[in-house]
């Protein structure tokens, strides 16, 4: 059995916009094989949801979720048309994109939005972490820690906290919803607020 590269997941992720398990999946199920793990893609809607991700969103909801009076979140999620914003789909979206945030408190929405010193101070602490390793497997294993890190703290590289055991994420939820609705769909800004707590800058 062909074994399934990160590279691999990369090439097929940025080749048809799924998210990195679906690609892992149609990958595994392709045995190693970039035309059929496409074809798989395809034949599930989400490969052709890339098309649409250029289109203008404009219409959507601002979802709300309040949790017992102490935590509370907002989120924007834009799509093309108030005929869509209207389907029980797209507001159950929402409403699960805000629970997602006040559950797994994101910082940023997108990986490209983390400042860039924050990134290099991340690679500096696992850099110190793993100092007794080979040179060769180093960067190997910060590689792996920084996307662990984009995974905690990325809205959109955040599992879903409703369907752990598939390991989706919320890129991954929101591309299936555009294969679905024909519309594109994008979380535009969130916040969330928590009783008591100290806010900087």
């Amino acid at each position: 059995m062909t074994s399934i590269t990160i590279d691999m997941i990369k090439d097929l992720r940025e080749k048809t916009g799924a998210g990195m398990m679906e690609c892992k999946r149609a990958l595994t199920e392709s045995n190693g094989d970039l035309e059929k793990a496409l074809d798989i893609l395809r034949q599930k809607g989400l490969a052709s949801a890339l098309k649409k991700s250029g289109r203008k969103a404009s219409e959507g909801l601002i979802e709300s979720y309040i949790h017992m009076g102490k935590l509370g979140t907002l989120v924007e999620v834009n799509c093309e048309t108030d005929f869509v914003a209207r389907t029980e789909d797209f507001k159950e979206l929402a409403k699960d994109i805000a629970m997602q945030i006040a559950a797994s408190n994101p910082q940023y929405l997108t990986r490209e939005d983390v400042p860039q010193e924050i990134i290099e101070r991340e690679k500096e602490i696992y850099r110190a972490q793993v100092a007794d390793k080979p040179p060769h497997v180093v960067e190997k294993i910060i590689e792996g820690k920084l996307e662990k890190f984009f995974t905690d703290t990325c809205l959109l590289d955040q599992i879903f906290i409703k369907d752990p055991e598939q390991k989706k994420s919320i890129k991954g939820i929101v591309t299936e919803k555009i294969a679905k609705l024909g519309e594109n769909i994008v979380i535009r800004r969130f916040a969330r607020f928590q009783l008591g707590e100290i806010v900087t800058g």
